[in-house]
């Protein structure tokens, strides 16, 4: 499947990877306010029959360009946006720990939403 179209679902928290009019794949994130604007990225899910494509990598290669045009950091709770990030340093900052704890504490706060 060579023809996915990443797509941010801001209001229902979701970037999506679509190919073939389905979502094969997409991240769940929230937008954190406090202490300041961040994209935190929860979960990543590629359906099974598109594992190995490459799909999350790219997911997670749009999410920290979206955040980049936005002008906001990422503070990744998705273990593997988090293992990414590490192999992508060029492309994806080292998150700030004030905004990891923070994230943290909004998701405990929230437990039904992910």
């Amino acid at each position: 499947m060579s023809d996915i179209e990443i797509r941010d679902d801001r209001p229902a928290g979701r970037l999506e990877a679509v190919g073939d009019g389905e979502v094969v794949g997409h991240i769940e994130y929230f937008v954190l306010d406090a202490p300041r604007t961040a994209l935190v990225p929860v979960h990543t899910i590629v359906e099974p029959a598109h594992e190995g494509k490459g799909i999350a990598s790219s997911l997670a290669r749009e999410l920290y360009a979206v955040a980049e045009r936005e002008g906001v950091p990422v503070a990744p709770l998705c273990p593997y946006v988090v293992k990414w990030a590490a192999k992508h340093p060029e492309e994806a900052p080292a998150a700030d720990p004030e905004l990891l704890a923070a994230a943290k504490k909004w998701l405990a706060a929230h437990p039904g939403r992910f």
